[in-house]
């Protein structure tokens, strides 16, 4: 990780504790361009939010990594005469969640403001009102104002409101927090930076690490930093949904879990020798990984990096996570580290003389096995082909 698990995790908590829904990033885009900055040759930002992070080879050849800091949230929309303030999602949202919530209004004037999200309790509803599904149209936040300008002495239409759900480590190696989706893989681009700093004289390419915006309303900051790098090679890193908790369908999602290591995609979206490389380095330097079939697009930064001027060669990295667009996602901090390592790994391998063109030559894949798991009596089997 960092030079020692104690600052990587205050970079990890600063970050998710920074707000940063769709449109509203700078807080948590600040973190990360402070704790990127001693890393890289130069860090800028773009009219539209994403932070780059940039290692100068003077190659003919870039490699683009994608991380979006942006997470699902609220907006205030209406204020009532009552003092309740009605909202809008930023981002998809399950209803029977997001009631009884503890929020935060983020502010410009008066910094964040506490508040909980309120809705007619069961009691009170009639028989066919508890059949439906709740609606956020029902809901509000109430910060405990006695009335509509008590509450528009602090808070603007237009305010961004998030979860109060502080960072928090479980059992042995998992953690759990809002907004993982997708500042774990900020992180990781941050520490792939790190690790490549460390040996500057294996590297054969530029790299931009970007911290982009938007994507949870459409994709867009990977959209346009995929323009302005012109990179060659791009991998997006984002969470994915791991399959080691009751209720998931394995047949739908594929296999993975927690600790398991990053998960490589391989489909559609994906540049066959991008795969190829990220297999071949995963291998070589012993790094555990899982592999996920996505027949189309991923619904992730890679989907606006492929399609990017003339097309990008691409691939996708997932970090395994439990109950995605939650206040209690779950990680393991393991998957974060080995995703770093690999991306390093793979940028060493990356060289201009490599040709990302499909071929029938390139596109075989390599012969790979999924890490080995124990069952119950300590014995190993083997996953995977």
């Amino acid at each position: 990780m960092t030079e020692n698990k104690s600052s990587f995790l205050c970079f990890f908590e600063n970050i998710l504790n920074a707000p940063s829904p769709s449109g509203y990033e700078q807080p948590a885009a600040h973190v990360w361009r402070e704790a990127t900055r001693p890393y890289v040759d130069e860090v800028k930002t773009d009219v539209l939010g994403n932070s780059y992070g940039i290692l100068n080879s003077n190659s003919a050849v870039s490699v683009m990594l994608a991380g979006h800091t942006d997470e699902i949230g609220f907006i205030v929309r209406h204020i009532s005469e009552q003092g309740y303030i009605y909202f809008g999602s930023i981002g998809g949202h399950d209803g029977n969640i997001v009631v009884g919530q503890r929020v935060l209004v983020h502010t410009i004037e008066h910094g964040s403001i506490p508040g909980v999200i309120g809705k007619k309790p069961i009691h009170l509803m009639d028989a066919r009102d508890r059949e439906k599904a709740s609606s956020l149209f029902d809901m509000f936040v109430d910060i405990g104002a006695t009335g509509r300008t008590e509450v528009e002495e602090k808070v603007s239409i237009g305010d961004p409101i998030t979860y109060s759900a502080p960072f928090q480590l479980l059992e042995g190696d998992l953690y759990a927090a809002h907004a993982v989706d997708d500042k774990a893989g900020a992180i990781v681009v941050s520490e792939t930076l790190r690790l490549l700093s460390e040996t500057r004289d294996q590297l054969s390419t530029n790299v931009y690490g970007v911290c982009t915006v938007q994507e949870e309303v459409g994709i867009r900051g990977a959209r346009t930093s995929s323009y302005v790098t012109g990179a060659t090679v791009g991998v997006a890193i984002d969470v994915g949904h791991a399959s080691d908790y009751p209720g998931v369908d394995k047949r739908k999602v594929g296999e993975s879990k927690l600790g398991g290591g990053p998960v490589i995609t391989r489909g559609a979206n994906i540049n066959p020798q991008v795969f190829n490389l990220l297999i071949e380095a995963a291998k070589a330097e012993g790094i555990p990984y899982q592999v996920d079939a996505q027949g189309g697009g991923t619904g992730t930064d890679a989907n606006a990096m492929q399609l990017n001027q003339g097309g990008m060669a691409t691939g996708l990295i997932s970090i395994p996570l439990r109950y995605m667009h939650t206040p209690c996602e779950v990680g393991a901090l393991s998957d974060i580290e080995n995703s770093a390592k690999l991306l390093a790994a793979f940028i060493r391998r990356v060289t201009p003389e490599i040709d990302f063109t499909p071929s029938l030559s390139n596109l075989k894949p390599p012969r790979y096995s999924q890490p080995k798991t124990k069952d119950a009596s300590g014995e190993s089997e083997s996953e995977g082909a």
